[in-house]
Protein backbone atom coordinates (compact mmCIF):
# COMPACT_ATOMS: atom_id res chain seq x y z
CA UNK A 1 0.00 0.00 0.00
CA UNK A 2 1.52 3.30 -1.10
CA UNK A 3 1.86 6.17 1.34
CA UNK A 4 -0.45 9.17 1.07
CA UNK A 5 0.91 12.49 -0.27
CA UNK A 6 0.85 13.95 3.24
CA UNK A 7 2.84 11.00 4.60
CA UNK A 8 5.37 11.32 1.77
CA UNK A 9 5.77 15.03 2.52
CA UNK A 10 6.34 14.23 6.19
CA UNK A 11 8.97 11.61 5.32
CA UNK A 12 10.68 14.04 2.94
CA UNK A 13 10.67 16.74 5.62
CA UNK A 14 12.21 14.37 8.17
CA UNK A 15 15.01 13.65 5.71
CA UNK A 16 15.55 17.18 4.43
CA UNK A 17 14.32 19.26 7.39
CA UNK A 18 17.61 19.70 9.31
CA UNK A 19 19.56 20.47 6.13
CA UNK A 20 16.88 22.90 4.95
CA UNK A 21 16.77 24.68 8.30
CA UNK A 22 20.55 24.92 8.33
CA UNK A 23 20.55 26.39 4.82
CA UNK A 24 17.82 28.90 5.67
CA UNK A 25 19.67 29.89 8.83
CA UNK A 26 22.92 30.45 6.90
CA UNK A 27 21.17 32.48 4.19
CA UNK A 28 19.38 34.50 6.85
CA UNK A 29 22.68 35.24 8.55
CA UNK A 30 24.20 36.40 5.24
CA UNK A 31 21.16 38.59 4.57
CA UNK A 32 21.42 40.18 8.00
CA UNK A 33 25.16 40.71 7.53
CA UNK A 34 24.54 42.37 4.12
CA UNK A 35 21.84 44.61 5.56
CA UNK A 36 24.02 45.72 8.49
CA UNK A 37 26.86 46.61 6.11
CA UNK A 38 24.73 48.19 3.36
CA UNK A 39 22.68 50.48 5.59
CA UNK A 40 25.69 51.54 7.61
CA UNK A 41 24.44 50.12 10.90
CA UNK A 42 28.06 49.13 11.36
CA UNK A 43 30.77 51.02 9.49
CA UNK A 44 31.58 48.98 6.31
CA UNK A 45 35.25 49.64 7.01
CA UNK A 46 34.84 47.51 10.13
CA UNK A 47 32.26 45.06 8.75
CA UNK A 48 32.60 44.78 4.97
CA UNK A 49 29.79 43.14 2.97
CA UNK A 50 29.81 39.33 2.55
CA UNK A 51 30.71 39.55 -1.15
CA UNK A 52 33.99 41.34 -0.39
CA UNK A 53 34.86 38.89 2.37
CA UNK A 54 34.13 35.76 0.36
CA UNK A 55 35.98 37.22 -2.62
CA UNK A 56 39.08 37.58 -0.43
CA UNK A 57 38.44 34.15 1.09
CA UNK A 58 38.48 32.54 -2.36
CA UNK A 59 41.50 34.58 -3.44
CA UNK A 60 43.51 33.28 -0.47
CA UNK A 61 43.60 29.81 -2.02
CA UNK A 62 45.88 31.14 -4.75
CA UNK A 63 48.45 32.53 -2.30
CA UNK A 64 51.37 30.37 -1.20
CA UNK A 65 51.63 32.38 2.03
CA UNK A 66 48.11 31.32 2.99
CA UNK A 67 48.86 27.61 2.65
CA UNK A 68 52.18 27.98 4.48
CA UNK A 69 50.41 29.75 7.36
CA UNK A 70 47.71 27.09 7.46
CA UNK A 71 50.39 24.41 7.52
CA UNK A 72 52.17 26.10 10.46
CA UNK A 73 48.92 26.25 12.42
CA UNK A 74 48.05 22.62 11.73
CA UNK A 75 51.58 21.51 12.61
CA UNK A 76 51.39 23.16 16.02
CA UNK A 77 47.89 21.74 16.50
CA UNK A 78 48.90 18.19 15.63
CA UNK A 79 52.09 18.14 17.70
CA UNK A 80 50.34 19.67 20.69
CA UNK A 81 47.48 17.18 20.58
CA UNK A 82 49.78 14.16 20.16
CA UNK A 83 52.16 15.12 22.96
CA UNK A 84 49.44 16.09 25.43
CA UNK A 85 47.47 12.92 24.67
CA UNK A 86 50.49 10.67 25.19
CA UNK A 87 51.46 12.44 28.42
CA UNK A 88 47.91 12.55 29.78
CA UNK A 89 47.26 8.90 28.95
CA UNK A 90 50.50 7.55 30.45
CA UNK A 91 50.36 9.63 33.63
CA UNK A 92 46.62 9.11 33.97
CA UNK A 93 46.99 5.33 33.90
CA UNK A 94 49.88 5.41 36.36
CA UNK A 95 48.13 7.77 38.80
CA UNK A 96 44.67 6.26 38.44
CA UNK A 97 45.94 2.74 39.07
CA UNK A 98 47.20 3.68 42.55
CA UNK A 99 44.95 4.98 45.33
CA UNK A 100 47.99 6.47 47.04
CA UNK A 101 48.95 8.45 43.93
CA UNK A 102 45.35 9.58 43.37
CA UNK A 103 45.20 11.03 46.88
CA UNK A 104 48.73 12.44 46.73
CA UNK A 105 48.17 14.28 43.42
CA UNK A 106 44.54 15.34 43.89
CA UNK A 107 45.24 18.77 45.42
CA UNK A 108 48.00 19.53 42.91
CA UNK A 109 45.81 18.63 39.93
CA UNK A 110 42.88 20.63 41.27
CA UNK A 111 45.16 23.64 41.76
CA UNK A 112 46.86 23.56 38.35
CA UNK A 113 44.14 22.57 35.92
CA UNK A 114 41.86 25.63 36.43
CA UNK A 115 44.71 28.02 35.53
CA UNK A 116 43.79 29.48 32.11
CA UNK A 117 46.34 28.50 29.49
CA UNK A 118 46.11 31.98 27.91
CA UNK A 119 47.45 33.43 31.17
CA UNK A 120 50.71 31.63 30.43
CA UNK A 121 51.16 33.20 26.99
CA UNK A 122 53.47 35.99 28.28
CA UNK A 123 55.62 33.35 29.99
CA UNK A 124 55.74 31.26 26.80
CA UNK A 125 56.74 34.32 24.79
CA UNK A 126 59.48 35.09 27.29
CA UNK A 127 60.82 31.52 27.23
CA UNK A 128 60.54 30.68 23.54
CA UNK A 129 59.83 33.89 21.67
CA UNK A 130 57.82 33.82 18.40
CA UNK A 131 58.63 30.16 17.72
CA UNK A 132 56.84 26.82 17.73
CA UNK A 133 57.80 26.20 21.35
CA UNK A 134 55.47 28.97 22.53
CA UNK A 135 52.49 27.36 20.85
CA UNK A 136 53.35 23.88 22.08
CA UNK A 137 53.77 25.03 25.66
CA UNK A 138 50.29 26.58 25.75
CA UNK A 139 48.55 23.82 23.79
CA UNK A 140 50.13 20.99 25.78
CA UNK A 141 49.40 22.66 29.11
CA UNK A 142 45.70 23.11 28.31
CA UNK A 143 45.09 19.79 26.56
CA UNK A 144 47.10 17.69 29.02
CA UNK A 145 44.61 18.37 31.81
CA UNK A 146 41.65 17.55 29.57
CA UNK A 147 43.13 14.16 28.67
CA UNK A 148 44.38 13.41 32.18
CA UNK A 149 41.02 14.08 33.85
CA UNK A 150 39.16 11.97 31.30
CA UNK A 151 41.60 9.09 31.80
CA UNK A 152 41.20 9.32 35.58
CA UNK A 153 37.42 9.28 35.17
CA UNK A 154 37.71 6.22 32.95
CA UNK A 155 39.84 4.33 35.44
CA UNK A 156 37.48 5.28 38.27
CA UNK A 157 34.69 3.67 36.22
CA UNK A 158 36.47 0.30 36.09
CA UNK A 159 34.57 -2.82 37.01
CA UNK A 160 36.08 -3.85 40.34
CA UNK A 161 35.13 -7.48 39.78
CA UNK A 162 36.98 -7.54 36.46
CA UNK A 163 40.01 -5.91 38.06
CA UNK A 164 40.02 -8.39 40.95
CA UNK A 165 39.66 -11.24 38.46
CA UNK A 166 42.67 -9.97 36.53
CA UNK A 167 44.71 -9.90 39.74
CA UNK A 168 43.53 -13.41 40.63
CA UNK A 169 44.72 -14.61 37.24
CA UNK A 170 48.12 -13.10 38.09
CA UNK A 171 48.05 -10.71 35.17
CA UNK A 172 50.97 -8.31 35.03
CA UNK A 173 50.34 -4.55 35.13
CA UNK A 174 50.80 -4.16 31.33
CA UNK A 175 48.35 -7.03 30.79
CA UNK A 176 45.76 -5.45 33.10
CA UNK A 177 46.16 -2.16 31.24
CA UNK A 178 45.69 -3.83 27.85
CA UNK A 179 42.80 -6.19 28.62
CA UNK A 180 40.93 -4.51 31.49
CA UNK A 181 41.81 -0.84 31.94
CA UNK A 182 42.22 0.40 28.38
CA UNK A 183 38.90 -0.91 26.96
CA UNK A 184 37.05 0.78 29.82
CA UNK A 185 38.77 4.15 29.64
CA UNK A 186 38.84 4.33 25.82
CA UNK A 187 35.42 6.04 25.49
CA UNK A 188 36.51 8.62 28.06
CA UNK A 189 39.84 9.08 26.26
CA UNK A 190 38.15 9.64 22.90
CA UNK A 191 35.83 12.24 24.40
CA UNK A 192 38.82 14.03 25.91
CA UNK A 193 40.71 13.83 22.63
CA UNK A 194 37.82 15.37 20.73
CA UNK A 195 37.59 18.25 23.20
CA UNK A 196 41.36 18.72 23.29
CA UNK A 197 41.57 18.87 19.49
CA UNK A 198 39.20 21.84 19.37
CA UNK A 199 40.90 23.62 22.27
CA UNK A 200 44.32 23.07 20.66
CA UNK A 201 43.27 24.84 17.45
CA UNK A 202 41.85 27.81 19.37
CA UNK A 203 45.03 28.17 21.40
CA UNK A 204 47.33 27.74 18.39
CA UNK A 205 45.68 30.64 16.58
CA UNK A 206 45.56 32.72 19.78
CA UNK A 207 49.30 32.32 20.42
CA UNK A 208 50.06 33.14 16.79
CA UNK A 209 47.96 36.29 17.05
CA UNK A 210 49.46 37.50 20.34
CA UNK A 211 53.05 36.25 20.22
CA UNK A 212 53.55 36.41 16.45
CA UNK A 213 54.50 32.81 15.74
CA UNK A 214 53.94 31.86 12.08
CA UNK A 215 50.40 30.73 11.26
CA UNK A 216 46.87 31.94 10.61
CA UNK A 217 46.86 34.03 13.78
CA UNK A 218 49.92 35.93 12.59
CA UNK A 219 48.20 36.53 9.23
CA UNK A 220 45.22 38.02 11.09
CA UNK A 221 47.59 40.34 12.92
CA UNK A 222 49.20 41.40 9.62
CA UNK A 223 45.78 42.05 8.09
CA UNK A 224 44.86 44.19 11.10
CA UNK A 225 48.06 46.22 10.78
CA UNK A 226 47.33 46.75 7.07
CA UNK A 227 43.76 47.79 7.83
CA UNK A 228 42.26 45.10 5.56
CA UNK A 229 38.94 44.14 7.14
CA UNK A 230 37.99 41.68 4.33
CA UNK A 231 41.26 39.80 4.90
CA UNK A 232 40.59 39.62 8.65
CA UNK A 233 37.09 38.23 8.17
CA UNK A 234 38.29 35.81 5.49
CA UNK A 235 40.90 34.39 7.86
CA UNK A 236 38.33 34.16 10.65
CA UNK A 237 36.08 32.13 8.34
CA UNK A 238 39.05 29.93 7.46
CA UNK A 239 39.71 29.30 11.16
CA UNK A 240 36.06 28.44 11.73
CA UNK A 241 36.03 25.99 8.83
CA UNK A 242 39.21 24.37 10.16
CA UNK A 243 37.48 23.97 13.52
CA UNK A 244 34.46 22.34 11.89
CA UNK A 245 36.71 20.04 9.87
CA UNK A 246 38.73 19.00 12.91
CA UNK A 247 35.62 18.35 14.98
CA UNK A 248 34.09 16.29 12.15
CA UNK A 249 37.32 14.32 11.75
CA UNK A 250 37.54 13.60 15.48
CA UNK A 251 33.92 12.45 15.59
CA UNK A 252 34.64 10.10 12.68
CA UNK A 253 37.71 8.72 14.46
CA UNK A 254 35.63 8.35 17.61
CA UNK A 255 32.93 6.36 15.81
CA UNK A 256 35.47 4.14 14.07
CA UNK A 257 37.40 3.50 17.27
CA UNK A 258 34.34 2.86 19.41
CA UNK A 259 32.37 0.82 16.86
CA UNK A 260 31.91 -1.83 19.55
CA UNK A 261 30.64 0.59 22.21
CA UNK A 262 26.92 0.85 22.95
CA UNK A 263 26.91 4.62 22.45
CA UNK A 264 28.00 4.14 18.82
CA UNK A 265 26.00 0.98 18.09
CA UNK A 266 22.96 2.77 19.48
CA UNK A 267 23.49 5.69 17.07
CA UNK A 268 24.41 8.20 19.74
CA UNK A 269 27.50 10.35 19.97
CA UNK A 270 29.89 9.36 22.71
Amino acid sequence: MSASPAARRNILWLKMGPAALGTFGFLGFLGLWQMVSTFGIVDPRHMPPPAAVFERFAANFAYTEFWVATGHTLRAWLLGVLISTAAGLILGVIIGSSRVLVRATHSTIEFLRPIPAVALIPLAALLFGPRLGSELMIIIYACFWIILIQVLYGIADLDKVALDTARTLLMTFPQRVRYVIFPTLLPFLMTGLRLAATVALILAISVELIVGTPGLGQEVAFAQINGSAPAIYALIITSGLLGIGINTLMRLVERKTLFWHESVRGGKAA
